[in-house]
């Protein structure tokens, strides 16, 4: 330990001297840095049960589910945060790209304006299980903005999904539906003027498409309410609020790790160079 002492010491000036110059330096950055403000939009994941017809529609099992989801469920939203599809949304809805410093007119501003917001935007799942997502950006107000806007974004495009995988499938059953329809309507036809010894065959395929058709018919009322209740995705719990003050920089927290990194490092060096001074006293009084 007297070494070190001894070593401080001896570099004390070049040591001061480096933290005393990150420190303002870092003084410097911290208060030019334009502040940043940080809004936080929460939700939960709604019941996967809910977009589900046939749990939607059980008699005996419906009561058994939560109206709130599961942690993993929020997995694939997460994802969706990730593409750049919702960020250009969101700037095209709030007309950001000239408060991001681009110009309107350039045919690529969206996009340009989509990246940046990117890179000032979190969509995370917390420990929780809660969707968060947090937004950084110079006017307070404007990050509230968008947070609720992606949220209410991602929200759109998985109820639209559910609602155009329903809606295929409603035209698909549709589709059947008019087929054993008009098969029905044959099938009457060719029992009013057949044989009596195919009477009871035709009466038999009768009473069986009769019943596929009334099976038709319940499956296109379900599919049709539900798309016409449009399950939620998401359910949000907290919209995202302006702050009340800056998230970044954090002016105290930056200047006291710089200070205290700078003193590290200076004390590195001043071991790196101490040893190297020694080994070249040491090569010269050997010659």
């Amino acid at each position: 330990m007297p070494d070190f002492f001894d070593l401080m010491w001896r570099w004390r000036k070049q040591i001061l001297s480096l933290v005393l110059t990150t420190l303002i330096v870092t003084t410097g950055i911290v208060f030019l840095v334009p502040k940043r403000y940080l809004s936080t939009a929460t939700a939960l994941p709604a019941s996967s049960y809910a977009t589900d017809k046939t749990s939607v529609f059980s008699e005996n099992l419906q009561i058994l589910y939560s109206t709130i989801g599961l942690a993993d469920d929020l997995d694939k939203i997460v994802g969706t945060g990730h593409l750049d599809t919702a960020y250009r949304s969101v700037i095209a809805q709030l007309d950001l790209s000239n408060h991001f410093g681009l110009d309107k007119t350039d045919a690529n501003a969206i996009s340009k304006a989509a990246s940046i917001l990117k890179k000032h935007t979190r969509v995370m799942k917390s420990e929780y299980g809660e969707l968060k997502v947090k937004v950084w950006d110079v006017e307070k107000d404007v990050a509230a903005n968008v947070a609720n806007a992606i949220m209410e974004k991602l929200q759109q495009m998985h109820q639209d999904i559910q609602m155009a995988n329903n809606s295929v499938m409603l035209s698909k059953i549709n589709e059947e539906y008019l087929k054993k329809k008009i098969d029905y309507e044959k099938l009457v036809d060719s029992l009013h003027a057949g044989e009596a010894s195919v009477t009871d065959l035709l009466a038999i395929q009768k009473s069986s498409l009769l019943q596929q058709i009334q099976e038709y018919e319940k499956l296109l009322n379900q599919y049709k309410l539900m798309i016409d209740a449009r399950p939620q995705a998401l359910v949000i719990i907290e919209r995202a609020t302006p702050a009340v003050a800056p998230d970044q920089p954090r002016p105290l927290q930056a200047i006291i790790g710089a200070t205290v990194l700078s003193f590290f490092f200076g004390v590195l060096t001043a071991l790196a160079l101490n040893k190297r001074k020694q080994q070249q006293f040491e090569r010269a009084s050997t010659t």
